[in-house]
Order: structure tokens, then C-alpha cells, then sequence
């Protein structure tokens, strides 16, 4: 008997232990309550996003240079149909109409990025300043300004310039540090007055992970167990350094701010009584975001990471872990380099205990040794990674909190796609989840944490990296069918215009009449889109009739060639049919 009750008293004392090292965040603990009505705090600010690359287009034009995203589309089999941002939205050339889309949704901000090739052609500021490039972003900065919109710009959204890439291998490379920071300080010296919220990087997960670990993203570069973690190492490095460039040479001048925006899935243990459920939903979130969060909030990676890789480079007869260290003069220097923490969050995983043996070998998937699971009840109209679970990110907004001492909190992105090919423009689905993940929000903000603003994710449709455009995040449709790419709002414009202009949910009777409300205006929208279809469709007809030669050739290419190809085969499998009988 008394082993037996030793034994739970050691269960308990493990699990106590195992929580307290989670900073008072609760696992077993998740309210599930009914829909909140009320409003948010004076002063929150709403905004949407977009980055460069996604949407500028423009991609070799006014002196910019070639980024890492210009060749990696440009290679067969990368992206989706083989699509590329070269045209994109044309970003580029719609600066004032973009905006004044943005000024109709009464935004408060807009998060975007500026392209480092567009600014500095080779990545190396002492080769050459693109001034055509930073007048594009001046133009930008002053048009929203001029709208009473405040800018908030992310310095790197993916598109390392090329030749750093080429030369140095990229983000592999320490070099890249001090090329980041001089690329950060022009930015500083030529927007900084009128710029106060820089985000340094947006999702180094996926940097680090999709470029340099599974190579699915650009630069497409498959170092599996080590690719990543060497990434994440020079990107902590780098946001660190230009931290300290703003806070030694530009704060007192300019009174901004500079954070870094992480992207979080949450993760929530399948059983939330069992402890090895709990202890790998956490493994979860700290490989997550507590692979950056820790070490900038705290000075080093997370325990749990140290421990995990340290014994899986062990078990592969490896000398040293696969994960870098920090000396202690870098944990120092990268302690507290965070004015804000930016979030970007779009859905949930169940996590439960999964060991991986070591003969997988050790990559970063199986170095968590956890397994992902879904719920089959949650919606998933869109990527088929995004499934809708508003809880979870309230869930997340308190891990932050107890975590990393509740810092000040901008969600930097947050929204949910389709893949709809039609131009259905009244988005049930975008409308609900942002109803949905916004309360979660105002819940989280019930519970302490500090969340200052919201970015919807995205404010058009775009340019969906290995997706292509067969994916659309957007408040506004992007016809990327029509040379112009006009834009038509979805339903979801006016909805989430609404939560804006009351600053939350006044009442259930209001906010029950919004989304009958949008869809009554998205109506028209499909109409002028669907004319506009008609319209191209019968160009496109009369184009064929008044140009006999492209009719012809395309008859030809279309009709003929692939009747003859039929007929050959045919043919050819006739006769040889004919020669094996003889041969028997």
C-alpha cells in the first residue's frame, strides 16, 4: 500500500512541478464560455496587413533587385501552377486606391513590410541606395499619415535580397547580421521620422523552418536537423542588434518602438489530466513561439528545447546538440530586446505524447516528439492547415502573458482563407471567424492580457507563397484576372468595419444584424464582378474573331495537335497489337 501511495505523491509533486514551470499558466484549465458582448478599451487600435512581396509586384522594375522569393518562383514546381509575384496586386502602382480602401474601413493602422532588395538592390547598403525604391515607401508612409493611419512596418517579410543568398548562404551565415543591421538603419534614418512601430522580422518560424529545414519556402534549402536552428540563431542575433541600433542612436531622436511579430499556433493537450499531454502541448508552443519569445523575453532558448535536442544529437553519436548556444555576454545582450511583442495566430492542435525513435534521425519534427491532431468538427474552409478554433487563441494570448511577463501585445496577423476558384464574394465563413477569434480577444483582454491592436489577415487577397493565388486571405477580392486587378470588398469588409466603428460587440441584437446586413451589400459587389467576368470573356471573344491568325493558331494548338497526338497513338498501339499476333 505505502508504494502505491508514494507513487501518487509523486505523480502529484511531478505535475505541480511541471506547471509551475509553465509561469502560472493553467493547462488544466480551459473556459469554453458563451459569446462576450462588450467593447474593447479606448484607444485600441484596428488595422489590417499585406507584405511586399505578396503584393507589390513590380518585382524588376525602378532599380530593384532580384530576392530570394524572384528566383524561387521562377523555378518549375515551386509554387502552385507556377505562379509568381511578379505582378501580384501591382501594390506598386495603386498606392493612393489601396489606401483609400483602407480609409473607408476606418482602419487605425496598417502593418506592411519594405522589400530590402527594393531599397538596396544587392542586400549591402555600401553597394548601392536605391532612391527610387524609398521613394515608393515614402509615398506609402505619407499617404497613410495623410489618412490619419498609422504605419507599422516590418522590415523583413521573407525577401532576402538574392546575392546575399548566393554569396553567403543566406540566413546560415553570421554575416547576415550585420547586413540586416545596416539595412535596418537606413530605414531608420529615412522613415524613421514618421515611422514608431518597426517590427524586425515577421514569423522567423517559418524563415527558418520552410526555408532552410523542409525548403518548401525560398530559398528551397533542405538542412534537415540543423538548417533551421542555425537560421533562428542568426535571426534572434540580428533583431537583437537592430534593437540596440534603435535604442543607442534613434529613441531619443525619434520615440519609436521596435519588436518583432511570432506566429503561434496554439497547442492544447488531447488529455488535459494526463501529464505527458500537458508536458508535449507545451513542448509544442515553446518550439513554436518560445524558440524566439524565450530567448529575447529571457536570454536563452527554453529548457525544454535544450533537453530535448541536447539527447536527440546524443543518440545520433553527435559530440555537440544540433541546437546553438548563446555565450553569456549574447544572453545579455538579447535579454529584453522587445518594445512589443507582434502576434500572428490563425488555429489550434490537439498534442499528445508521441516518442520518436532515434533511428528517424533528428529533425526538427521529430526533436519535439509530440504528434498534431484535429478535431474533424472544426471548420476548415480554406489552406488545409487552418482550421477555425477561437479558443485557442485566447489560450495563447494568456500563455504570452504568464510567459514573458505581459508584455504589450500588437496581433499582427490574424484571419482565414478559402480556395474558392468562383467569385463568391459574401464570405460567411471569414465573417464568423473573425466574429469568433475577436471575442476570444476581448476575452483575453478581460483576463489581464494586454493586447493594444488587432491586424485582420489580409487586407487583399495575394500572392500565397508556395499556394500561389489559389488561396485568398483578403477583406477586398483581387481580380487577378484583369490587368488593373481591380479590387471588389467582400462581405467581410463591412462586417469587420462595424466591429470597428462600435470597438467591440454591443449588444446581440446588433451584432445578430451585421452579417445580414454585409450580405445584402456584398450583392451588389458580385454583380459588378460578375459583369466585369463578362465583359473580359466577351473581349477576349472578339480579340479571336478580329485576329485570325491567333484563332488559327490556337485552334491549332488547342483542337488540332492533340486530335493528331490521339490519332498516333492509337495507331501505333494498332500496328503494334498487329506484330505480336504475327509473332505468336
Amino acid at each position: 500500500m505505502l508504494p502505491r501511495c508514494a507513487g501518487r505523491v509523486c505523480h502529484v509533486l511531478v505535475l505541480v512541478l511541471c506547471l509551475s514551470a509553465a509561469e502560472d499558466f493553467d493547462w488544466t484549465k480551459n473556459d469554453r464560455g458563451s459569446f462576450y458582448y462588450g467593447t474593447f478599451p479606448t484607444g485600441f487600435s484596428w488595422g489590417a496587413g499585406s507584405s511586399a512581396y505578396q503584393t507589390e509586384g513590380a518585382w524588376d522594375r525602378d532599380g530593384k533587385g532580384m530576392s530570394i522569393w524572384d528566383v524561387f518562383a521562377h523555378r518549375k514546381g515551386k509554387v502552385f501552377l507556377n505562379e509568381t509575384g511578379d505582378a501580384a496586386c501591382e501594390g506598386y502602382y495603386k498606392v493612393k486606391d489601396d489606401v483609400s480602401l483602407m480609409k473607408d474601413l476606418n482602419l487605425n493602422h496598417y502593418v506592411f513590410s519594405i522589400s530590402w532588395p527594393r531599397i538596396i538592390p544587392t542586400g549591402i547598403r555600401t553597394d548601392h541606395v536605391n532612391e527610387k525604391g524609398i521613394r515608393y515607401y515614402d509615398a506609402l508612409i505619407d499617404q497613410l499619415l495623410e489618412n490619419k493611419i498609422t504605419p507599422i512596418v516590418t522590415l523583413y517579410h521573407w525577401d532576402l535580397p538574392q546575392l546575399l543568398q548566393e554569396k553567403y548562404g543566406g540566413w546560415q551565415n553570421i554575416s547576415m547580421v550585420n547586413y540586416f543591421n545596416e539595412y535596418a538603419n537606413l530605414c531608420f534614418e529615412r522613415f524613421g521620422n514618421r515611422v514608431k512601430h518597426w517590427i524586425t522580422f515577421n514569423n522567423p518560424w517559418s524563415v527558418a523552418v520552410e526555408g532552410y529545414e523542409t525548403g518548401e519556402h525560398a530559398p528551397g534549402i533542405k538542412l534537415r536537423g540543423t538548417g533551421a536552428y542555425r537560421a533562428a540563431h542568426h535571426i534572434i542575433k540580428a533583431h537583437a542588434k537592430v534593437w540596440h541600433t534603435y535604442d543607442s542612436q534613434w529613441r531619443n531622436k525619434q520615440n519609436g518602438m521596435v519588436g518583432i511579430s511570432l506566429s503561434g499556433d496554439w497547442g492544447e493537450p488531447v488529455d488535459i489530466t494526463n501529464l505527458k499531454d500537458i508536458e508535449a502541448a507545451e513542448r509544442y508552443v515553446q518550439f513554436y513561439m518560445g524558440w524566439f519569445a524565450t530567448p529575447i523575453f529571457h536570454g536563452d532558448y527554453p529548457q525544454v528545447m535544450k533537453d530535448f535536442i541536447g539527447r536527440k544529437s546524443g543518440q545520433q553519436g553527435l559530440g555537440t546538440s544540433r541546437l546553438p548556444t548563446f555565450s553569456s555576454q549574447e544572453k545579455s545582450y538579447i535579454k529584453g530586446t522587445c518594445d512589443f511583442l507582434g502576434v500572428g495566430h490563425f488555429t489550434t492542435r490537439y498534442i499528445t505524447q508521441k516518442t520518436y525513435p532515434p533511428g528517424r534521425g533528428g529533425i526538427y519534427f521529430t526533436d519535439r516528439d509530440l504528434a498534431e491532431l484535429v478535431d474533424p468538427r472544426w471548420p476548415d474552409p480554406g489552406s488545409e492547415w487552418l482550421y477555425s478554433v477561437p479558443w485557442g487563441f485566447r489560450r495563447l494570448l494568456n500563455f504570452v502573458k504568464t510567459q514573458y511577463g505581459n508584455p504589450m501585445v500588437y496581433i499582427t496577423g490574424n484571419g482565414v482563407s478559402e480556395k474558392m476558384m468562383c467569385t463568391e464574394l459574401c464570405d460567411d465563413w471569414r465573417m464568423q471567424y473573425y466574429r469568433d477569434y475577436i471575442n476570444e480577444m476581448l476575452k483575453a483582454i478581460r483576463d489581464g492580457v494586454n493586447v493594444k491592436g488587432y491586424t485582420a489577415w489580409s487586407l487583399l487577397d495575394k500572392f500565397e507563397w508556395d499556394e500561389g493565388y489559389s488561396e485568398r486571405f483578403g477583406l477586398y477580392y483581387v481580380d487577378f484576372k484583369n490587368k488593373h486587378k481591380t479590387r471588389y470588398p467582400k462581405a467581410s469588409v463591412q462586417y469587420y468595419k462595424r466591429i470597428i466603428n462600435f470597438n467591440g460587440f454591443p449588444n446581440q441584437r446588433e451584432v445578430e444584424n451585421w452579417k445580414r446586413k454585409a450580405k445584402e451589400m456584398c450583392s451588389s459587389s458580385n454583380q459588378l464582378l460578375a459583369a466585369e467576368e463578362q465583359r473580359s470573356t466577351a473581349a477576349n471573344i472578339l480579340r479571336l474573331i478580329h485576329d485570325p491568325l491567333t484563332s488559327h493558331m490556337e485552334m491549332v494548338t488547342e483542337i488540332v495537335v492533340p486530335t493528331v497526338c490521339t490519332l498516333c497513338i492509337l495507331i501505333s498501339a494498332v500496328f503494334l497489337m498487329f506484330l505480336l499476333r504475327r509473332r505468336n
